[in-house]
């Protein structure tokens, strides 16, 4: 596995980490095992996955909790692990955006203590609120790089206006938001910007809820309890569109002896402006076989025909 620098910092993670909203996310999946949460946090660094990517808003620091006490087992070693959370959920405000110095503060040394360590390696701002300067907010985030609490400082979910402001010191170092072969709408603006301030980023939901796996087919259809339902990119035509362009990679998966998802994954980790790419998983299996992904030596040739379909 591929070690990336993130940004200008001194943090470097495998290319390919752990998205871990189904570790303990309970707000945000039914029926989570807390056991099979930890399993497949071991599984990962067992495999040589070294980022692990979580934020308070995932169980509300439950799936912090959980990952501090994997990384308090006598088998791994907290020097080898990258630590990403996130925070902007402020609970004493019904969980609406805060980017105040105070806030960021807090959060933190929340985050410090359900994580059981004494640093974060990259720590995000979330998601933009209304009112924080964003370069004050970014500045707080300096003080605590300085304090030796955090390595790396992330934003997420920021439009490019707030990133700007963000990094009028140039202190950002990595920009998580969403991003997948289906969504490319940064590619115009922010991955210029990214390119030219050396800004590291991580694209979220990479295999886009599923449909960038190939486990679906056309005529599949999804009930209205399912969020899925509500999501334009299952709907009708632009469903079937999808689908089509999926169905293209099946036979490139074949000829590397490999799954569409280790495809997809490989695809990101080759690409120049996607420093790491974060499946989730709510199983080990799903850890194994994404790791898989990492001996998938995808030609240029092929990388650039995917990029073809999908464009």
């Amino acid at each position: 596995m591929a070690d990336i620098q993130i940004g200008k910092s001194q943090v470097y993670a495998s290319d390919l980490g752990l998205g871990t909203n189904a570790v303990g996310g309970h707000n945000l999946y039914p029926n989570l095992s807390d056991e099979t949460g930890k399993e497949v946090v071991r599984v990962a660094l067992r495999n040589g996955i070294t980022l692990l990517d979580t934020a308070f808003s995932y169980g509300h620091g439950h799936s912090e909790e959980l990952i501090g006490e994997v990384l308090q087992e006598e088998e791994f070693d907290r020097a080898r692990a990258i630590v990403a959370t996130k925070a902007a959920h402020d609970p004493k405000q019904d969980f609406k955006f805060n980017n105040s110095p105070e806030f960021l503060r807090n959060a933190v040394e929340e985050a410090l203590q359900r994580l059981q360590t004494n640093y974060l390696d990259i720590f995000y701002i979330h998601f933009p609120d209304e009112n924080t300067d964003k370069r004050e907010a970014v500045k707080t985030l300096h003080e605590l790089k300085e304090a030796g609490k955090i390595r790396a400082i992330g934003v997420s979910n920021f439009s490019l206006e707030q990133l700007k402001e963000a990094n009028t010191d140039g202190y950002v170092d990595i920009v998580e938001d969403r991003y997948s072969l289906i969504h490319r709408e940064h590619e115009k603006d922010l991955f210029p910007y990214l390119e030219k301030h050396h800004i590291s980023f991580v694209p979220y939901y990479p295999l886009d809820s599923g449909l960038l796996t190939g486990k679906y087919d056309q005529e599949a259809t999804f009930p209205a309890s399912d969020l899925r339902s509500k999501n334009p990119d299952f709907k009708g035509e632009r469903f079937k569109e999808i689908i089509t362009k999926v169905d293209q990679l099946k036979p490139i998966a074949k000829n590397y002896d490999a799954t569409v998802t280790q495809l997809v994954l490989a695809w990101y980790m080759k690409h120049p402006q996607i420093g790491i790419v974060i499946p989730g998983a709510k199983t080990p299996d799903q850890v194994e076989a994404n790791a898989k992904a990492v001996d998938l030596h995808l030609s240029q040739a092929d990388f650039d025909k995917i990029n073809q379909i999908f464009k």
